[in-house]
C-alpha cells in the first residue's frame, strides 16, 4: 500500500553566513574591478548573495562552489554594466576604497592595478579570477564558460601584454 502524501526533500539551504564570511571580500574585490565602483560594486556582491541564496537548491555541484558563486558574480556586475543607468553616468575610480587584498596575490602597488583594469575586457577578467580570486584555469573556464584552451591562451596573452606595460616597474 502506497502512503497517501509522499515527503519530498527539503529544498537545501545554504549557510549564508560561511558563505558571506568565506567569499564576501573576494567577491566585493571582483565586483569593484569589473564596476570601478565601489557602491556599484556592495550592491553586486548583495545581489549576488540573493541569488545564491534563492538558487542553492538548484546548484548541482558540477563545479565547485566557488567557481559557481563567481559566474553569478560576473554575471550580475555584467547585468550592471548593461544597464541603461550604468551608460549614463560616468564613474570616478575610487581605488582608495578597494578593500584590503588577501592571500599571496596582494596587490603591491596600485601601478600594477591599473595595468590591469586597463586590459581589454576578456584578458582582465582572467587575470582577476586566476589572480584575484586564486581560481584554477578549468574553474575559470567553467565560470566563463568558455574552453579551458581558450582560457590559457587569453590568460598568456594578457601576462605578455602587462609584461610590456610594466617593464621598468619596480617589482620587474
Amino acid at each position: 500500500m502506497q502512503p497517501l502524501f509522499q515527503r519530498t526533500p527539503a529544498p537545501a539551504v545554504p549557510d549564508m553566513e560561511r558563505i558571506v564570511d568565506q567569499y564576501g571580500t573576494s567577491l566585493l574585490r571582483l565586483c569593484y574591478l569589473y564596476l570601478k565602483d565601489i557602491h556599484l560594486a556592495e550592491d553586486a556582491v548583495q545581489e549576488t548573495f540573493l541569488k545564491v541564496y534563492r538558487s542553492y537548491g538548484q546548484f548541482a555541484g558540477g563545479s565547485g562552489e566557488k567557481t559557481w558563486i563567481t559566474r553569478i558574480a560576473i554575471n550580475v556586475c555584467k547585468d550592471q554594466l548593461r544597464s541603461a543607468w550604468k551608460r549614463r553616468v560616468s564613474v570616478v575610480e575610487e581605488l582608495n576604497d578597494l578593500p584590503d587584498a588577501e592571500g599571496p596575490h596582494a596587490v603591491e602597488d596600485e601601478a600594477l592595478l591599473q595595468e590591469v583594469l586597463a586590459l581589454k575586457p576578456k584578458y582582465r577578467e582572467v587575470i582577476l579570477l586566476y589572480y584575484y580570486q586564486d581560481l584554477k584555469i578549468s574553474e575559470i573556464a567553467q565560470a566563463l564558460q568558455a574552453p579551458e584552451s581558450t582560457i590559457s591562451v587569453r590568460l598568456k596573452r594578457a601576462r605578455e601584454q602587462l609584461k610590456k606595460r610594466l617593464e621598468g616597474w619596480e617589482f620587474d
